[in-house]
């Protein structure tokens, strides 16, 4: 059986999704192929990586831009033949996948937030997994944007936040999550709940600070990412859920 190759390091890893590599890395980097669904996966942020590591990935995801982005950036990579873009929408992947039910992997990062139904979309993908297969969930958390929005001088918003009361004018409401609420939504799609971690826990804020160092930056994001309370208070939050 083919092997996929190393896994990124520490140090190739950008600062901010460093949590969520780190999460995925015993899965993706454990030797063998996977086959991936990266629902909502639009450009190819985590596809083209995954591909370049040697798995197969289909990416589905509603913008036609995004997919010719996701074509060109795969074929520059040299993993073209191992990513595919499908367009269509996460709950209705039943209708979009030509096999349903064999993936061995699920991405489903930033998009439980805009979608119409978190939990139609999670029970989407749970059936798109193989028994035994894994999804990983990456959502906005409601407590980093509350304390985000006070440290910017804006208490007015962030107490909107805490009370899921924000608006913005043009725009459709952003949903945000905390921990409990993931597992809600994974238990009503007869998932499995794990390992989670906070995504950028300061990583937001010290990279915009003069003089950061970025190596420091993602060691400290590393080590609080899985930590209590700071995890509590990230900018998102990361799940891996199973299917038995």
């Amino acid at each position: 059986m083919p092997t996929v190759p190393p896994s990124p390091t520490a140090a190739q890893l950008p600062v901010r999704t460093a949590a969520v590599w780190a999460a995925l890395d015993p899965l993706v980097g454990a030797g063998s192929p996977l086959r991936v669904l990266d629902v909502g996966g639009g450009s190819g942020m985590f596809a083209v990586p995954l591909a370049r590591l040697g798995h197969t990935v289909t990416v589905v995801d509603p913008s036609a831009d995004a997919l010719a982005t996701l074509r060109r950036r795969a074929q520059n990579d040299g993993v073209g033949e191992q990513v595919v873009g499908v367009q269509g929408d996460g709950d209705l992947l039943h209708e979009v996948l030509a096999d349903d039910g064999g993936y061995d992997l699920a991405l489903c990062h930033s998009v439980l937030e805009v979608v119409d139904d978190p939990a139609v979309t999670l029970r989407e993908i749970a059936g798109a997994l193989r028994p035994g297969g894994t999804v990983s969930l990456a959502v906005a958390n409601r407590a980093g944007a509350v304390l985000a929005r006070a440290i910017a001088g804006q208490p007015v918003d962030a107490l909107a936040v805490l009370r899921d009361q924000e608006t913005v004018p043009g725009r459709t409401g952003r949903r945000r999550f905390t921990h409990g609420d993931l597992l809600v939504l994974v238990d009503g799609a007869g998932l499995t709940a794990g390992e989670w971690r906070g995504v950028s826990v300061v990583a937001d804020l010290l990279e915009a600070a003069s003089g950061a160092d970025v190596a420091a930056v993602r060691n400290l994001e590393l080590a609080l990412a899985g930590t209590s309370p700071y995890r509590e208070v990230a900018a998102g939050l990361h799940l891996l859920a199973t299917r038995p």
